[in-house]
């Protein structure tokens, strides 16, 4: 007689992998990549270490997958904000307030996850995060060079120092208030640069 066996072998897993990035994600985002162990992951997420390493290879591994989720929900949707019907320079100016809003929208894990990841000790985990902030980069310098080709690079340029910046600041405490008149200072730049 032949039954219908699972191929699985073992206890099966107690957590979601999909709630786990989501727990893990806040909290690099609240600590940074760096100050986050195995151990204070393991612990977040109730399981063993392991049962960690199988489900996640490493500490990057799992930093990977939580900047793809970041993508998909926490990231600023620079396609949206970008639009070819809009005027560069206000473009520009509202991807800064947007930037500004979501890095101060939880004290508890202010910045963006990506930009700061991009200064982590771990080389893998930081090229992930560099090879996120490059793209979001080379999608801004390619939104402005489609108008304003000579000026495209020195002033995506001036937007990545300012989401930096402004990322740090959040970081460091910087209130929405703060924040949102840097980010309308900016954008008054902007707008003088690409004026005629």
């Amino acid at each position: 007689m032949i039954t219908n066996r699972s191929s699985t072998r073992g206890r099966p897993r107690r957590f979601d992998p999909d709630t786990a990035v989501a727990v893990a994600e806040r909290l690099f985002h609240a600590r940074g990549y760096d100050a986050v162990s195995v151990s204070d992951l393991t612990d977040a997420l109730g399981i063993n270490p392991p049962s960690f390493y199988a489900a996640f290879g490493s500490k990057a591994g799992l930093y990977a997958r939580v900047l793809d989720h970041w993508g998909g929900t926490g990231a600023i949707p620079l396609d949206q904000i970008l639009r070819e019907d809009v005027p560069v320079a206000d473009a520009l100016a509202a991807l800064l307030e947007e930037a500004a809003r979501r890095y101060a929208a939880d004290p508890e894990a202010a910045g963006c996850l990506v930009i700061e990841g991009t200064r982590c000790n771990d080389a893998d985990a930081r090229e992930a995060a560099c090879a996120l902030n490059r793209a979001a980069e080379d999608r801004i310098h390619d939104y402005i060079a489609a108008r304003y080709p000579a000026s495209a690079a020195s002033v995506a340029d001036y937007v990545s120092t300012t989401m930096s910046g402004l990322s740090a600041k959040a970081r460091n405490g910087h209130d929405l208030p703060r924040l949102l008149a840097t980010a309308r200072l900016a954008g008054g730049t902007l707008a003088q640069a690409l004026a005629g």
